[in-house]
């Protein structure tokens, strides 16, 4: 199961910043690295995807939603560790209940300066999401197949870090607009899925 890349990232980002990206010299940002998990699993005998939105505050991400995830502790072994002990921090998942299927694409992301490494994980029944109160103002479970119909593909007018007013292609989930980073990994789970299995 080979993932479709970069490629798949830039279908959910402006042209305007696809243009930046691909000039960026990143190596010279020194980035952070942090990683993210899209865990999959049962509910009422239909596959899930959980997200979470952050609490506002005072940053680049506030309000946004987001995979369950964060920077890499000195403690971490490898970024698969990062992924899973951030979920379980972040929305109470115990990493024993997760397989880790595989890791997608990197994200940079340059208002935060990170290097975003998602993995894909399964859990065979649902978890009971326990939300980081101070990370985490809401769980969101979304049907695998919200993010598999292309009708819920619609651009949105959004000030962004880059641009004001400005027309970004972004995913309705559960009547959140998805967009940035997180709709970058989300379209190429998408993608894959698509790719892989008969949908």
């Amino acid at each position: 199961m080979s993932v479709p890349g970069q490629s798949s990232h830039f279908i959910m980002i402006p042209e305007i910043r696809a243009r930046e990206l691909k000039n960026l010299n990143i190596e010279q940002k020194k980035a952070r690295n942090a990683a993210v998990l899209m865990l999959l699993y049962p509910k009422n005998e239909v596959t899930h995807l959980v997200l979470i939105l952050r609490p506002e505050y005072e940053g680049v991400h506030s309000g946004q939603i987001a995979l369950p995830g964060g920077k890499v502790e000195t403690c971490d072994l490898n970024y698969t560790a990062t992924a899973l002990r951030e979920t379980q921090e972040e929305v109470g998942v115990d990493s024993a209940m997760i397989t880790v299927i595989k890791s997608l694409t990197k994200v940079y992301i340059p208002p935060s300066n990170f290097w975003v490494h998602p993995f894909l994980g399964f859990a065979e029944k649902r978890p009971d999401f326990v939300p980081q109160e101070d990370e985490v103002a809401k769980i969101i479970e979304v049907p695998l197949v919200e993010l598999l119909n292309d009708d819920n593909i619609v651009p949105q007018k959004l000030t962004t870090s880059y641009a004001k007013n400005i027309e970004v292609p972004s995913f309705k989930l559960n009547d959140y607009v998805v967009w940035g980073a997180t709709a970058m990994m989300l379209s190429e789970l998408k993608i894959l899925l698509k790719t892989e299995i008969d949908f």
